[in-house]
């Protein structure tokens, strides 16, 4: 029997859970720019984790150079900290479609999250979908998330 077999086999659903750092490198490195497929929970979830442990840790270094360099220190800070999101603006993008597509739903269900008078209940809506387990088998967006890298 194939590994990828092997790591969908009875359920249809991945029998293990991606680790931290295979999340983090399959959504930086190998998906920056991917927005085909699937994402399981567990690569999403430790990506968004990285995220805000990342902006925590920057936002901590950040106000320490405010209070030593001051007002540049801080400005300096908050530019580093904007480009940070900028960067990562699209594999973020990415993985949350993948995530919307193992459930079997479009990408563009994201875009309910940026209407303005629907944002608060659109918001909740892609969380409740992010949550919920994916599609067990094959989808129209592609095979289940085997999470081996």
């Amino acid at each position: 029997m194939q590994p990828m077999e092997q790591a969908v086999m009875n359920t249809g659903r991945p029998v293990n859970m991606m680790s931290f750092e295979n999340a983090i490198r399959t959504v930086v490195e190998d998906k920056y720019f991917d927005f085909s497929g699937r994402a399981s929970r567990s690569e999403y979830w430790w990506m968004q984790l990285g995220l805000i442990g990342l902006q925590i840790g920057m936002v901590i270094v950040f106000t320490i150079m405010g209070l030593i360099l001051g007002e540049a220190g801080a400005l300096l800070g908050m530019g580093l900290l904007v480009l940070l999101g900028l960067a990562l603006l699209l594999p973020m993008l990415g993985v949350t479609v993948r995530r919307l597509h193992d459930g079997g739903r479009s990408g563009w269900w994201f875009l309910l999250a940026l209407i303005p008078i629907v944002n608060f209940i659109g918001a909740w809506v892609i969380l409740v979908f992010l949550i919920m387990d994916g599609q067990p088998g094959d989808n129209q967006y592609g095979p289940v998330p085997t999470n081996t890298r």
